[in-house]
């Protein structure tokens, strides 16, 4: 009885059947006193007077007209042995049954009276008309009185009615349930769903959601779940993230002093080396210092990304038009890649962000020189600004190949590469900042075939926005 749908269940079987007792039991009190007025008795008793009325007249009329008969006080019709081939079909009857007389009904309902005498000559039939009485349609209406009498006595209608109307209320009481478990069922599966979501979710499964079927409280508890498990979740990865940050930020930071305590005496003494070199072996040991001082600012290159990925840097977080900034970035990037075509869908409204310039900056120089890269000469890049859900997001998409599977799942984690351009880092640094400013960024479908970024950033409130 712990679940939902047991307990609507039994409340709705203790508020019905204690009503419904009541019910059955008020009617069966008034069936039984209404079937205490029946006429059952009075019905077969007064069939029975009548019944034997009936024949006491019959017998009455039978007895006076065999006396007229044999007093010779009433006419009879002949019929002679000689004509038995016309004789009709009573008369020859009982011409062959061997009685000396006999009395019998005939006429339309049997309203005559027939007294028959054999005789030596024949059969002699006297008759008597009684008039309206129809004796074989009394005994007809006499039978089926009867019959309706034992048939109402072999029933009992008490049992009867008691078992129709305990049927019937049954029935009822059914098919009033099935609604019932129909609406707990309802009400209870998302309950449950809601309640196995919680645990799959505490479990540690994060991608769990429910999936909502209706519009009302419960829908919106499943709607607050979703929305919960979806916030626990960027938090969750967040958090992991910054953690993965910090410990390759102290890599980071100790191999950056580690390569410049080395580099910094090499480059030295290469240039030293160079300095004291002979006039004659010139122009080899030039070349030969060129390719090593190159590298050796390469590597310079490098420790100085892994300096600026191990720093904190100060977040001062300002009200601006995020249209303006994205402008801004475009037309500096826009000489470094000439045969890149830039194409805009901006928010009319011009959307305010609360977030710090300089960190901005380096996240959208990030995400536009990569998509410039990707796309290649004639390739298009474009940037899109909307507000959604109290945040200003930035969306950058390039028509370059697209992302591999691989790509996709190390994206942003830091790596090392040694291209002319770019250490591997950006991306790394550019997510870090964005959750630094309370945003983050996240891969999205390409709407040009390529990769696509959204940077999504914490909205200026509307008191800070009306002032700027």
């Amino acid at each position: 009885m712990n679940s939902l749908r047991a307990r609507l269940i039994l409340a709705f079987i203790i508020a019905t059947l204690i009503p419904l007792g009541a019910t059955i039991w008020i009617t069966t009190s008034l069936l039984e006193r209404s079937l205490g007025y029946a006429t059952t008795e009075e019905l077969d008793r007064l069939s029975r007077t009548l019944e034997g009325t009936v024949r006491q007249f019959y017998q009455r009329e039978r007895d006076g007209l065999k006396r007229e008969a044999l007093d010779g006080r009433v006419a009879a019709t002949s019929y002679p042995v000689a004509d038995m081939n016309t004789w009709p079909e009573d008369v020859r009857a009982f011409w062959e049954s061997g009685e000396a007389e006999r009395s019998s009904l005939s006429g339309p309902g049997g309203d005559h009276l027939d007294f028959m005498h054999k005789t030596p000559k024949g059969v002699d039939v006297y008759r008597r008309d009684l008039g309206s009485i129809r004796m074989q349609e009394l005994s007809g209406e006499f039978r089926r009185t009867r019959e309706l009498v034992g048939s109402i006595e072999s029933r009992d209608l008490r049992r009867g009615f008691t078992l129709t109307l305990l049927l019937l209320v049954a029935v009822v009481w059914l098919i009033s349930l099935a609604p019932l478990l129909f609406i707990a069922h309802r009400i209870s599966s998302p309950i449950r769903q809601l309640t196995a979501g919680l645990t799959d979710f505490a479990a540690g499964q994060w991608d769990r959601r429910l999936e909502k079927g209706r519009d009302d409280e419960v829908g919106r508890a499943v709607d607050a779940f979703n929305g919960m498990a979806e916030q626990l979740r960027r938090s969750r990865e967040r958090l992991v993230y910054l953690t993965q940050m910090s410990s390759w930020q102290s890599l980071a930071r100790k191999t950056a002093h580690e390569l410049k305590n080395s580099l910094t005496p090499i480059r030295l003494t290469v240039e030293e080396m160079l300095a004291r070199q002979p006039q004659s072996d010139r122009a080899f040991m030039d070349q030969a210092v060129q390719i090593v001082v190159s590298e050796i600012e390469t590597l310079e290159r490098r420790v100085r990304a892994f300096s600026e990925f191990a720093s904190e840097p100060p977040v001062n977080p300002e009200v601006f038009d995020l249209n303006v900034l994205i402008a801004e970035r475009v037309a500096l990037l826009k000489p470094a890649h000439p045969d890149t075509a830039y194409t805009f869908k901006l928010d009319v409204q011009g959307p305010r962000v609360h977030a710090g310039t300089d960190l901005l900056k380096g996240i959208l120089t990030n995400l536009l020189e990569n998509a410039a890269e990707a796309a290649g000469p004639g390739g298009s890049v474009m940037t899109v600004s909307h507000s959604q859900g109290g945040q200003v997001v930035v969306e950058v998409h390039d028509s370059g190949p697209g992302l591999s599977d691989e790509a996709r799942r190390t994206l942003f984690e830091p790596t090392i590469t040694f291209k002319k351009r770019g250490m591997g880092l950006g991306l790394s640094i550019a997510r870090k900042n964005a959750l630094l400013l309370g945003g983050d960024i996240t891969l999205v479908r390409g709407e040009l075939g390529g990769a696509g970024f959204r940077v999504a950033l914490p909205s200026a409130p509307e008191s800070a926005a009306a002032s700027v």
